[in-house]
């Protein structure tokens, strides 16, 4: 996924089923304050997905959260050190609302998506077939589209609504079809005949009883196969967005596509395409889902791929901050100029104690019996009940089957190692680990790469500050390449790259690119072999720059009386009209509100960190603040 994206702490969260999918209110968060002493402030995190082996996460408690937290990491555990700024930190609240945190992809093409147009584009054979038939409103009655919406909101989900055809034409039926099918999306249709009498049965996809095959729509040949869309989300993470399209129109999620997922505690747009469905059915959901508006509709020969985006422009407000306007200004100044360390954020490593890349490293070192050991143990801090009856059944029996059955939920992580072990035997652990799906393994190893270069450039600023040396690596094209002392005069920090390592890549010839030799040792591994037996863990390495400026900086500190109010005027608000926010002179509360757009694999905690100076680790904003989690 591309790293620019948001993430933040836990969040309760209802049922989601369908349109009745739970609605969550802007309101203020406790979120704890954000001290400008860099070795105790706090901040979520705001990228990234959560680690794989964290179960769900609707039903935790406060006390659970703040308890699991105190076995958590911090930034010294991942090697997060240095900043490149010498500034005043100051303190502030991020995140007090969900509106704070606003992100618009940037797009393959450089263009910032935006949700500006809900019209439907409309084809000449698709113009040409709506001539031809009665307007689809004047087939339903007000009685039936009232049952009709009823059913679609789930009032009912395992219910239906038969509507007799009394004109029983094939023409006439299809238009019956049809108008459930466009102006309830989610809703099925089917003919049955009882007693002589013809009905048109409506259904929810999404029930128990629901036809085990979706129809087939009519599609013009003309028209591109891919319908994309502009996906505007309030509080939503985009795989829970995606799930309850996917329900409403009766697909696979795996017929959408896009370049990059967002994470919940936000308000988020981009671009998704989906697989020969119509702007027209897409567009009928916007009458009944909550926190999710589709716009800006065109027809493309072509799905989107993860990792096709240049980026992602944040919107950031954060609130009753302490810092005079000097140090405001001194902060984002340094932020435009110079930019952030560039280190891979805190979500990387996991929540709990068994940080991710403790993982990663057993996987490398062909330790199958600790990675199960590590994933599947108990671990000291809060977790829901029925993980820790799952670990301390594994602990006691060793037995796959039975630690399963204490699981409700066997799509976690646990529950897929559960699953395969049960399958595959203790003895084929690697074939079993293959259960868990490719994405949340490869992360594991992926996490472990991240600690190692995070902690090498914490050692490369350390040594040698912000200039470019003899032995520093630039990019020229793909392939890497070491300065000379010579060189070195010509290039700045912006310009130095450092490897993740792998077997494809070359190390600095100071004496860092040591330090990553000295480091994979000490962890068991030959940095000169990282060729796995298993050909998905060999690790090639990359190139990572050791600084990010970011693009687009602008700020402000505005003055507000209302803690309620939103302070940022999103795409949704100005397609309804509704006035901008009003920020008062002489208002008791201050906020910074700063943009900037990112590139893609760079994290926009470790932008906020450097202009806070403040340690991201949820572990260090629950030990300064956990009255919010009461």
């Amino acid at each position: 996924m591309a790293e620019s994206e948001t993430m933040s702490l836990p969040v309760q969260t209802g049922d989601k089923r369908g349109c009745s999918e739970d609605k969550d209110e802007d309101v203020p968060s406790k979120k704890p304050k954000v001290e400008s002493d860099h070795e105790n402030g706090g901040a979520p995190d705001l990228n990234e997905e959560e680690p794989a082996e964290e179960a769900s996460e609707e039903d935790d408690d406060g006390d659970t959260f703040a308890d699991m937290m105190k076995h958590g990491l911090t930034e010294t555990d991942v090697g997060i050190l240095k900043y490149v700024s010498d500034h005043e930190g100051f303190s502030g609240i991020l995140k007090e609302r969900y509106s704070d945190f606003v992100v618009h992809e940037i797009n393959k093409q450089g263009k910032t998506v935006h949700l500006d147009d809900l019209s439907i584009p409309v084809d000449s054979e698709q113009a040409s077939e709506t001539e031809q038939l009665p307007k689809e409103s004047d087939v339903l009655t007000e009685e039936q589209k009232k049952q009709l919406g009823e059913l679609q909101l789930f009032k009912n989900k395992e219910g239906n609504v038969a509507i007799e055809v009394m004109d029983d034409t094939k023409e006439k039926r299809t238009l019956v079809h049809k108008a459930i099918k466009t102006q309830f999306p989610g809703l099925e249709t089917k003919t049955e005949e009882k007693d002589g009498r013809k009905f048109i049965v409506a259904y929810h996809a999404a029930g128990k009883k629901a036809l085990a095959a979706p129809r087939k729509h009519f599609w013009p040949k003309n028209r591109g196969s891919y319908c994309h869309f502009t996906l505007y989300k309030e509080n939503k993470d985009t795989m829970d967005a995606i799930n309850v399209l996917s329900k409403f129109l009766r697909l696979r999620p795996n017929m959408f596509s896009y370049m990059g997922t967002k994470d919940k505690r936000a308000i988020t747009v981009q671009e998704i395409a989906v697989l020969k469905i119509t702007a027209e059915r897409l567009a009928h959901l916007n009458k009944c889902l909550m926190n999710l508006k589709l716009g800006n509709f065109c027809y493309k020969n072509h799905p989107l791929k993860l990792g096709e985006l240049q980026g992602n422009h944040f919107t950031v407000v954060i609130r009753n901050i302490s810092g005079t306007s000097e140090q405001v200004h001194q902060a984002m100044t340094s932020l435009k100029t110079t930019g952030f360390i560039n280190y891979f954020g805190m979500q990387r490593f996991g929540t709990t104690a068994v940080p991710t890349q403790h993982v990663g490293r057993a996987i490398l070192r062909n330790d199958w019996n600790e990675v199960v050991d590590l994933i599947l143990k108990p671990r000291p801090g809060a977790e829901k009940e029925f993980l820790v009856r799952c670990r301390e059944e594994w602990a006691k029996s060793q037995d796959p089957e039975a630690a399963l059955k204490k699981l409700p939920n066997k799509r976690c992580v646990e529950g897929q190692l559960l699953r395969g072990l049960s399958m595959y035997g203790k003895k084929n652990i690697v074939t079993a680990f293959g259960l868990i799906p490719r994405n949340s393994r490869l992360m594991y190893i992926h996490s472990y790469q991240s600690v190692v270069w995070n902690t090498m450039v914490s050692r490369r600023i350390d040594s040698f500050g912000l200039k470019a040396v003899e032995g520093d690596l630039v990019l020229r094209g793909t392939a890497a390449h070491v300065l000379s002392a010579e060189e070195a005069e010509t290039h700045t920090i912006h310009d130095i790259v450092m490897p993740l390592p792998g077997f494809d890549v070359i190390y600095p010839s100071h004496h860092i690119g040591e330090g990553y030799r000295e480091m994979l040792t000490a962890d068991g591994l030959d940095i000169d072999n990282m060729r796995h037996k298993v050909k998905d863990y060999s690790l090639a390495g990359a190139y990572r720059r050791v600084v990010i400026r970011p693009t687009d900086v602008s700020w402000e500190v505005i003055h507000y009386d209302d803690p309620r109010i939103s302070l940022v005027h999103t795409d949704f608000e100005k397609l309804e009209n509704k006035p901008a926010p009003v920020f008062i002179k002489d208002g008791k509360y201050r906020a910074l509100r700063m943009e900037f757009s990112l590139p893609p694999s760079t994290y926009a905690t470790m932008a906020i960190r450097e202009v806070l100076k403040l340690d991201t680790s949820i572990k260090k904003q629950t030990q300064l603040n956990t009255t919010w989690l009461n």
